[in-house]
């Protein structure tokens, strides 16, 4: 398989995947394994998510916002405090994004890797193909 820029970029990295959709979370899985990541999780739970940051070796983190009743917001704190890139994969209007993180990317389908890639690891793409 011929890696794009951004695919390489996963190569090696262990990658949280935090997402309470199952079909979203494998495909996502499956996809960044194809590219040589580690997946760390997948998990739907808050707790298991912090468990695992806790636990294992994590280069970045792909969170879902909502996780059934549930926000994503302590595990984004956890890998902010422990500086660990991650960005937010939601359906999510970014207006109801709390201030705090309004600087952190939000892609809106978790499997556009080449969007999660730009915003983890700082890649350049097209700005519109964003939208």
């Amino acid at each position: 398989m011929e890696r794009t820029s951004y695919s390489a970029r996963f190569d090696g990295k262990r990658i949280l995947i935090v997402e309470d959709e199952y079909f979203l979370a494998d495909e996502t899985r499956q996809k960044l394994e194809d590219l040589g990541a580690t997946v760390v999780g997948p998990t739907g739970s808050m707790q298991e998510a912090l468990d695992l940051i806790d636990q294992q070796q994590v280069d970045a983190a792909i969170l879902d916002i909502q996780l059934g009743e549930e926000l994503i917001f302590p595990v984004a704190n956890e890998l902010e405090a422990r500086d660990i890139n991650f960005v937010f994969a939601t359906g999510y209007d970014p207006a109801d994004i709390p201030m705090k993180y309004t600087g952190f990317a939000l892609c809106e389908k978790l499997t556009e890797l080449e969007n999660i890639a730009a915003a983890l690891f700082g890649l350049e793409i097209d700005v519109d193909r964003l939208h």
